[in-house]
């Protein structure tokens, strides 16, 4: 860790907390994520290498924890780790409202879906295994497609057909369903604007909105 040489409370927490990749991985692990390949599917541009040596780094600081069940790892925040929830929540809340622009690079379809995956408002749909599928129009190859499917409360993303029904299909690009999901285009818009069609009988292509919500940012108030 980069030392300050500062008595200052906040140089001491950014020799930390300042490191490349460190708070995405605390706050993936505030999301819930478990598992080093949960963390990775976070996490997807750091490599496996970087995310050991944060993880060892933040268990030597005791902001983690490491425990073995069934033969795997499991990583969870102590209780000295639980309490930066409120510092990710607000830079999170911050960098929606001042840092609103979004460059190409930042675009990724596999950390938009599996964003979206552990968020859904898994309540609001059918009690009866669904499948929808993604596609976007702008990205070439195997990322270009999703199926996100829930089933008994559970949801999980595929880059894959898994071989269910499909009960809808998402159209759009890259940018407009990471527009949706941070909230800085709702729903309504990017149908109205012919930036998302729906594919789907009239009664479903009603409710997918519904069942994909937005992402907890998008209820940040933004600047007028």
């Amino acid at each position: 860790m980069t030392a300050y040489g500062q008595f200052c409370p906040v140089a001491k927490a950014m020799e930390l907390l300042d490191e490349r990749w460190t708070i995405l991985v605390i706050r993936e692990l505030l999301l819930g994520s478990r598992h080093f390949n949960e963390l990775r599917r976070g996490v997807p541009k750091m490599s496996p290498a970087l995310l050991t040596k944060r993880l060892r780094t933040l268990e030597r600081a005791g902001v983690v924890r490491r425990s073995q069940v069934g033969g795997r790892s499991v990583y969870t925040l102590t209780d000295k780790g639980e309490e930066l929830r409120d510092i990710v929540a607000g830079l999170s809340a911050w960098g929606v409202r001042w840092i609103g622009e979004l460059g190409d690079a930042d675009l990724d379809p596999h950390l938009l879906m599996w964003d979206i995956r552990r968020t859904i408002p898994i309540d609001r749909w059918p009690r009866r295994r669904t499948m929808v599928e993604f596609t976007f129009r702008d990205v070439v190859g195997k990322a270009g497609s999703w199926w996100l499917v829930v089933d008994g409360g559970e949801s999980q993303v595929c880059d894959f057909h898994p071989g269910y029904d499909v009960d809808a299909t998402v159209v759009t690009d890259l940018r407009t369903l990471t527009e949706v999901w941070r909230g800085d285009i709702d729903w309504s818009t990017g149908l109205r604007d012919d930036r998302i069609t729906v594919l789907a009988p009239s009664g479903v292509r009603r409710e997918v909105p519904d069942w994909i919500g937005q992402s907890t940012s998008a209820a940040v108030p933004r600047p007028a």
